[in-house]
Parts: structure tokens; sequence; C-alpha cells
């Protein structure tokens, strides 16, 4: 009997203790109220320390032990908590949730709380575009210039610095795909628009240092676009003095697409400044973005652009008065037979097809093509007279005054053709708490290039420079290159959070590999980011981000400028080049808070770059000309602050710092700054409506960043350099909503087909301050040169007109 009892008892502590060891599997997906994946929420099972968290594309997956009326609860920062109850848990489900984001009634407006920024990578929404006063055009680079760490002074691009780099070390994706711009093209009058269609676009990302592995071989920064996938017929059409956009948009079955025109004309802009002149910019771009989901595991998606870029210029007569008070200079210039004519045509494709064998892996392969006709022609000659300013005109008579008087003429026959394709194959896939991504790429390359380009000066009588043994150009430059080359690169990375008591720890680490058959290199690329939100205080979160960032060199870097034996300077290829190389360091961290019942952010990095093998450059008037050689080191480190938030009701604004301090050592003996590191920089966006009519709304942008050094053209900075003035602007835009979703007025007729109308006036420039980005340089006999500031564009008016259907 005692035996039964004994083998009884063991039978049932056996059976009791293999039931509690059981567990399920919980798994879903957390959505917010428009269906967007939420990432980093919280999900716990009630009265327990058991819990998970979300992944990117708001997956979760939690072991529980078996039970009847399991509670789950799910909390995020910025959404109302949400339970979840299962009256009885004995098997694996799949609970999916949607939560509602947290609201606080303020007439028609919902307050919505700030995510959590975990990485180096921050998101924007890019409505916030949408009413933007933008001289270039309407451009989401024209909003990422207001981030910290970011500096442009030139209104007419929409190039931008990041922490001291130029303009080529930033890097764009746009659904995935890298997307290139034109090589000649300058950052400035020439340029048109942004590849980037704000009409098309859906969520911006952008990383000012520290980004992720998958991202490509660039040094500074990397803006990753995500384009619309409409769920239904939506559209847009803009008009305004500096041109037009339309876009349409549409989901019939498996298939969507957006497609988007665009037209500018910068003639009225480009009036205000000193040049007279019959300007005459064109600048035209269809895009499109189409998928088509052959079944729920298959679909295809194609991104095709055409550009064309038209820019005539015809100069008459310029007259710059520059100096202080008490010593103020007067430049004229008059400008006989002259004309500019410049044409860029770029056409680019690229094809995806991606494979979706379960909810936790994702594969696809893409292919891309993108081809540039460039062709710059230019016969500028001038007839110019530098003399003081104080005195009146008809010293021009008697030529007393004249500081110098002369001639100048600047030929150019460019035309450059480049054809670049690539074919690769990306990767992802969740296991447990990790996300692995992985992707490789062939990239081929066939550029073809010639230059021909002059300038000759006159100096009362004296061809420059005045050697007094024979006529010489003042400049001269020639090139007839070909280029044809294979990249390969790869990368893997793995993302995985993991909670102590702590806190939640986000860990993203990865290695980049490239090979290019040119220069017979090949670069290996670690990178690594850290998050962490400590459970003491969520409202902080901190990071930390390091890696190696190899720059491998594109056509413009290689371009050599030799001296032959006639004095002629000839462009050849410098098949030793190396990658450039910067090392990252970045501590970095946030704070949220809630102060008058609306939600800020303050957001501070501290960053340090190591530069290496720089290849130095120079900007001649806005166009970047490199040494073609790997003769300079150096660093850049900064603070770069920015606080975010609802400054009024129901709106998103910021405020920008930051400051930086960079150096250069070119060839172990000259030091000087980074060619694009302003010291300081200061942008502000600032969102406004009228209390109580919210109909009524105020757009501003304003910008304030150091001076940058500049050198004498045709020289480096072995021969010295000076700072421009700082870059001061400010941009304001007022808009009335005409017709909104709830007017009665949309029940008639045409108007039913109206979203929303807004009718704007955008004042460019408000201060109408005098901007100078580069110079030109005038020389006498004697070769004293003297540096005339080229302004920018001074206060301008701009009316548009906006549509939404």
């Amino acid at each position: 009997m005692k035996i039964r009892t004994i083998i009884s008892l063991l039978f049932f502590l056996t059976v009791t203790t293999v039931y509690a060891q059981k567990r399920v599997k919980v798994t879903g997906y957390v959505r917010d109220a428009d269906g967007n994946p939420l990432e980093l929420v919280n999900i716990l099972v009630k009265n327990t320390l058991n819990g998970t968290m979300t992944n990117e594309k708001g997956f979760y997956s939690l072991n529980v032990t078996p039970g009847d009326s399991v509670t789950f609860i799910y909390s995020c920062l910025g959404y109302n908590k949400a339970e979840r109850i299962v009256p009885s848990l004995q098997a694996d489900m799949r609970l999916n949730v949607k939560m509602n984001y947290t609201s606080i009634n303020l007439g028609d407006f919902a307050v919505t709380a700030i995510r959590k920024q975990t990485s180096t990578m921050e998101t924007m929404q890019a409505d916030k575009v949408k009413l933007l006063p933008d001289p270039s055009g309407g451009s989401i680079e024209s909003l990422v210039v207001t981030f910290a760490g970011v500096s442009s002074n030139n209104e007419l691009s929409s190039q931008y610095s990041v922490r001291g780099g130029s303009y080529d070390e930033n890097i764009i994706y746009v659904n995935g795909i890298e997307v290139f711009r034109p090589l000649l093209i300058r950052s400035g009058q020439q340029e048109g628009l942004s590849f980037v269609n704000p009409d098309l676009t859906q969520e911006v990302n952008f990383s000012a240092g520290g980004f992720e592995a998958r991202y490509g071989d660039k040094m500074s920064s990397v803006l990753d676009i995500t384009y619309k996938k409409p769920k239904e017929f939506e559209g847009s059409a803009s008009a305004s003095l500096l041109g037009g956009n339309v876009s349409v948009g549409s989901s019939i079955g498996n298939f969507t697409q957006v497609t988007g025109f665009r037209y500018k004309s910068g003639r009225s802009l480009l009036g205000t400044m000193d040049t007279d002149a019959e300007y005459d910019p064109r600048f035209m771009d269809l895009q499109t973005y189409m998928t088509y989901a052959f079944s729920p595991k298959w679909e295809a998606t194609f991104l095709g652009n055409f550009a064309t870029n038209k820019y005539r210029f015809v100069p008459h007569s310029r007259e710059t008065t520059f100096g202080t008070i008490e010593n103020s200079q007067k430049f004229t210039v008059w400008f006989p037979n002259s004309n500019e004519n410049d044409k860029f045509q770029t056409l680019f494709g690229a094809l995806t097809l991606a494979y979706k064998p379960n909810d936790n892996t994702t594969l696809g392969i893409q292919a891309s093509a993108f081809d540039s006709q460039e062709d710059e022609r230019y016969d500028i000659a001038g007839e110019y007279w530098l003399n003081d300013g104080s005195s009146d005109d008809s010293a021009l008579d008697a030529g007393s005054s004249a500081l110098s008087v002369g001639r100048y003429q600047e030929h150019a026959r460019n035309r450059l053709h480049s054809n670049i394709m690539n074919v690769g194959h990306y990767g992802s896939a969740r296991l447990l708490n990790n996300t692995i991504k992985w992707g490789a790429q062939v990239q081929m390359e066939r550029i073809s290039d010639k230059i021909v380009e002059w300038e000759k000066r006159d100096s009362s009588g004296y061809s420059l420079p005045h050697t007094g043994d024979g006529v010489n150009l003042f400049s001269n430059l020639y090139s007839q290159n070909k280029l044809e080359s294979t990249r390969l690169s790869a990368y893997v990375q793995d993302a995985f959070k993991f909670r102590t008591k702590q806190g939640l720890f986000n860990v993203t680490g990865g290695i980049r590999g490239s090979y290019w058959s040119y220069n017979k290199e090949f670069i290996f690329s670690p990178r690594v980011s850290v998050g962490f939100i400590p459970n003491a205080n969520q409202d902080l979160t901190f990071r930390l981000a390091t890696g190696l960032y190899y720059q491998s060199p594109f056509y413009k870097e290689l371009r050599q400028v030799v001296t032959d034996e006639e004095g002629n300077d000839i462009v050849q290829l410098n098949d030793q080049l190396k990658s450039q190389r910067s090392i990252h360091f970045i501590a970095g961290g946030d704070y949220t808070f809630r102060a008058v019942d609306r939600n800020f952010k303050v957001t501070a990095e501290l960053y340090y770059k190591k530069l290496d093998n720089l290849i130095p450059y120079t900007v001649d008037n806005v166009k970047i000309r490199y040494y073609g050689e790997n003769c300079a080191k150096g660093y850049a480190a900064g603070l770069d602050v920015k606080f975010f938030g609802e400054f009024v009701p129901g709106t998103d604004s910021w405020i920008s710092f930051s400051l930086m301090k960079s150096e250069q050592t070119i060839r172990e003996t000259t030091k000087a700054p980074l060619p694009n590191s302003p010291g300081y920089n200061i942008g502000l966006f600032f969102q406004d409506y009228f209390p109580g009519y919210k109909r009524v709304q105020l757009n501003l942008k304003g910008v304030l960043s150091g001076g940058l050094p500049v050198t004498i053209p045709n020289k480096g900075y072995e021969d010295g350099y000076f700072r421009t003035p700082a870059y001061k602007r400010v941009d304001m835009g007022i808009s009335y909503q005409l017709i909104e979703e709830d007017d009665l007025i949309r029940n008639r007729g045409f108007f039913r087909y109206l979203k929303n109308a807004w009718l704007g006036l955008d004042v460019f420039n408000l201060f109408d301050m005098k901007n100078v980005n580069s110079y030109y340089w005038i020389t006498r006999s004697d070769n004293n040169q003297f540096a005339v500031p080229n302004y920018l564009t001074g206060r301008q008016i701009n009316v548009r007109l906006l549509i939404d259907f």
C-alpha cells in the first residue's frame, strides 16, 4: 500500500512539474490607428515579470505559461495603454493589437507624443514640406538643412554639408535604392530640382553620422526616403511664380502607383541678384513609383525618373558695391556678346523583386541604371571697372580714381556622359530578438569626359599673368578621359534587443566590404551602435555609435591637374588614388518631457571624426575642384543640439544649434579648416496658426551659419585663405486654407473632388540680407588681386496655390 502511494505521489508530482513547465507561444503585430507598425512597444503578462518588445515591423513573440484568463498589457510612449484578455490560453496563438494615439483635446487638434530614437537615424514625416517657403522650388533637403549638424550657404541649391563634409559625402536612398546626381553641375543656379519629389514621399529618415552597415560607402550622412504606396486615389497640384507640380496616386487591386511631374523656373528669383541679365532656367522632372503584388508572397516595384535641366544666361551688366563705410568700393562690368547655355539630362530606372516566404523573412533582387548627358557651354566676356565707391560715375571718364580697369573672357566647352548600372541581392530575417539584414551588389561604371576651359584677363593693356616675356592665358584646363570600372560590395548586420534590470538595450552591429577594379582596393568597414532606455526614467534615451566609414573615389575625385611643358593644365586620372577614411565616435541622448500640456524633446550629440587619406578640395564659384591625390589628414569635432516640440499646440517646430571645430593638414605642412566647416550653425523651423482660426498658418524657416574658408581660384590652401561673412536668411510663408474636408462647399459641383486648397504668400529673404557664397577675383598689372563678392538673391515675393484631391 505504501509503495502504491509513493508511486502515485511521484506520478502526480511528475505530471504537475511537466505541466508547469509547458509553455505556449503568443505572437502578433502591434500597429497604430493608421495601420503602421509600432516599434518598442512593451508587452507584459499582467502580474508577472514576463515580457518582451516589438521590433521595427511591430512584431513580437512571447512564451507564456498556459492558464485561464491570461491578461496581456501593451504600452508605448505616445499611445493609450491596451489590455487583451485571453479567457483560456492552452495553445500557441496569434494576437494582433491596434493602439490609439494619446491625445489631448484642444478644439480641433490632437497632440501626440514623441517617439523614442534609439539609433542615430532621425525620422520625419514628409508633409512638413507642404507649406514650407522654399526658394529652391520645394524639396526635402530644404527642411533637412534646419537639422542639427547640417548647414547650407546657398538658397539656390538643394545640396547640404553635414558636420564639415562636402556635398559629395552625403548618400541618398529612395526605397532602398541609391540615387545619383550629375557630375558637372554647379551647386547653384544650374542645379534645378532635387531628385527626391516631396509629393511622392511618405517618410524621411536622416542620419548625420554613425549609420548602419547596410548604407553605402560615404563619410558624412545618409538620407533615406520612402515613397508612398497609395491605398486609394489621391492627387495634388500646385503652382507658383517658381513653377508648378502635379502628382497622382492610385490603387487598383494588387497594383499601386504614384507619379509626379515638376517644373521649375527660377527667373524671378535670379532677377534679384546684382547682374542685370536674361535668365532662362528651365528644369523639368517626371517620376513614378509602381508596385504590383503577384501574390501575398511576391511583389515587384519600379522606380523611374527622367529629368532635364536647361540653363540659359545672357548677362548685360553688373554693379556691385562692397567693403566698409570708410572704404567702399564699386565693381562695374559690361558684358558684350556674352552667353551661357547648359543642358543636363538624366534618366534613372530601378526594378525590385521581393519574396516573403513568411512574416519574418524577406528576400529580394534589385537592378538599376543611371544615365547622364551633360553639356556645359559658355563665353562670358566682361569689361570691368573697380573704383572708389564714394566717387560719382563721372570718375569713370577721368579714370583717376580707378583701382583696376580691364577685360576678361571665360570660355568652356565641357561634355560628360556617365552610365552607371548595378544589380544586387538583399534580404532580412527575424530570429527571436535578432533582425539580420544582408546584401551584395555589383556596379559597373562607364564615364566619358571632355573639358575645354580657359580664362583670359587683361588689365590696363597687360595680359595676365604679366611676366614681361610673352602673352599667356590666366588659366586653362583640358581633359579627354574615359573610365570603365566595376565595384563589388556586400554587407551583413544584426540588430537585437535585450532587457536587463537596468533597462532596454538596442544593439546594431555590422560589417561592410567593397572592392573597386580601377585602383584594386578593398575596403572593410565595421560599424556598431548601442541604444539604451533606462527603467529608472524612460523619458531618457542614450546612444553610442562608432565605425569606419570609407569613401571610395568617384570620377570627380580622380581628376588630377598637371602642367605640361607649354604651361597648359591637363586633367589626368590618378589610378593610385585610395579611399578617404573617417572614423566616427558619437555619444548622444534624448530627453522627452511635457510642459504646458505639450510634448517636447531635447536631443544632444557629441561627435568626433578622425579623417585620413583625405583628398583636399577647393570650392571655385560653387563648383568643387579636388586635388586628385591623398595628401591630407584631419579631424572634425563638435556638439549638435536640437530642441523639438509643440511650441504651438498641434504643430511641430524645432530649433537646432551646432558648434564644430575642424582642421586638415595638407602635405604635412599646411593647416587649414575643412572647406565646409562653418564653425557654428543655427537652424529654425517654426509653425503657427492664427489663434482660434487654424485656416491661417505661418511657416518660418531660418538659418544662421558661420562663414566658410575661401581660396584664390586655381590655388590651394597653401597660398592662404579667408572666410566669407556669415550666412543669414529667414524665409516666411503665410497660407490660408480655402477649402477643407468639412466645408459645405465640397458638396457642390467641381468642389466635391477637392480635399484641401491652400493659397499662400511667401517672402523669401524676409530681411533682405546680402549673403556671399563666392567671389570673383580681378587682377591688376602688378598681379595684386581683389575679391569681389558674388551676392546671392535678395528679398522676393512668391504666390502659390496648392490643391489636394
